[in-house]
């Protein structure tokens, strides 16, 4: 019976397909051998044998060998004598890429299948080069990450000690404070802190500035503070009291002798402004910048630093928001001032303005004050500096 396989291989710009017709010679050995061969492409073809020899698609797919994209010069070498090249199109294209001729490859699969390791083994003859096995890509390692970078140690000796130590007896200001401060352990602290918009008062102020210093004042912020305290401990006055040892009895003080804290060459020292409940803000300012004076002189006397009833310490002026005072024995209040910051707030139109404002921090004597009675007076201290005009109301 004679048979027809369909050889097709189809080019860039035009379709080639190659039809080989074959006959058995033998009844019994089914052996194929090639009689014509004809090539047929479009739009128009042409054929050596009548059509109904042809067999298409009922074939079977092993008997049908597919090429590559190559013109026809091409496939001239890849079928020589009539004779058959098998290999895979992806095989075909890297020999083609390489300019390699199948036909002096020596295939090593199955019937002379040509496979990608002849190819590669018969370039590597060829040319020495040895291409990689697979298409993969090649695979980069990472860079090794950099070690981690540790500031270098100095290696400078350590200092080496030449003096001796010293002892000295505490004398003075610092033996007062030792006796104080023991006392003030034996109280129950608690505390109490807002903030204050000093805004107003600070317009006030630069008002007032160039009157005082006609005087011959200085007018800081601290007489107003001390003014302003005086006329809470009216409403309050329990804040303005002392306590026995045993704490068996209050004694409220008739005067408002109110101390500053003052930092010197001496140490922390404590002298206060006698009688400030009849004082004015100018009266307050002239003694407040004599006990400056003499604080900075070392010369304050006993007087001065005795009889206080109420303290208010300005650590602000030398730095800090916040601190938590120590309450002077036999006293039962302290505030700390901090310092002046500008900072955003909102005014009752809910726009924003630039604030002058400042934190207090209150320590009292939690066993004759509650929390309510120092709120309270916070509040009252406070009203009188965001609207200093208010202290008119109450100046007697």
């Amino acid at each position: 019976m004679a048979a027809a396989r369909v050889l097709r291989t189809w080019g860039r710009s035009a379709g080639w397909m190659i039809c080989v017709r074959y006959f058995q010679t033998c009844s019994s050995g089914h052996v194929l051998k090639p009689k014509c061969m004809c090539v047929l492409g479009y739009p128009s073809f042409e054929y050596s044998h009548p059509r109904h020899l042809l067999k298409t698609a009922a074939d079977s797919e092993e008997d049908v060998v597919e090429t590559p994209a190559v013109s026809h010069d091409e496939h001239t070498h890849q079928e020589i004598k009539g004779q058959k090249t098998l290999a895979t199109p992806a095989v075909r294209r890297l020999a083609m890429e390489n300019n390699i001729k199948l036909s002096e490859v020596v295939g090593s699969g199955k019937d002379g299948r040509i496979l990608k390791e002849d190819i590669l083994n018969y370039l590597e003859k060829q040319t020495g080069a040895i291409l990689p096995p697979s298409p993969e890509a090649e695979i980069i390692a990472p860079p090794p990450k950099p070690k981690d970078r540790t500031a270098p140690i100095p290696t400078s000796k350590p200092p080496v000690l030449t003096g001796k130590d010293k002892t000295e007896p505490i004398t003075g200001f610092q033996k007062a404070m030792v006796k104080t401060m023991s006392a003030a352990l034996k109280i129950p602290h608690f505390g109490y802190c807002d903030e204050v918009d000093l805004t107003e008062l600070l317009k006030l102020r630069e008002e007032l500035k160039p009157i005082a210093l006609a005087r011959g004042i200085k007018l800081s912020f601290m007489p107003f503070f001390i003014k302003a305290a005086s006329l809470g401990l009216l409403q309050f006055p329990i804040l303005n009291s002392s306590v026995d040892e045993n704490c068996q009895t209050i004694t409220y003080k008739a005067s408002h002798n109110i101390g500053i804290a003052m930092d010197t060459k001496q140490g922390l020292i404590v002298p206060n402004v006698k009688n400030v409940q009849i004082c004015s803000v100018f009266e307050i300012a002239a003694e407040l910048n004599r006990l400056q004076n003499l604080g900075s002189l070392g010369q304050l006397s006993t007087a001065d630093l005795a009889g206080g009833t109420f303290t208010l310490s300005n650590i602000g002026s030398i730095g800090g928001t916040y601190a938590k005072a120590v309450i002077l024995p036999p006293e039962v209040a302290i505030g700390a001032l901090g310092s002046i910051k500008t900072l955003p707030r909102f005014n009752q139109k809910g726009e924003v303005y630039k604030a002058q404002i400042m934190n207090v921090s209150w320590s009292a004597d939690h066993r004759i004050i509650d929390g309510a009675t120092m709120s309270r007076f916070s509040n009252l201290w406070k009203s009188y500096l965001e609207n200093p005009a208010f202290m008119l109301l109450d100046l007697k």
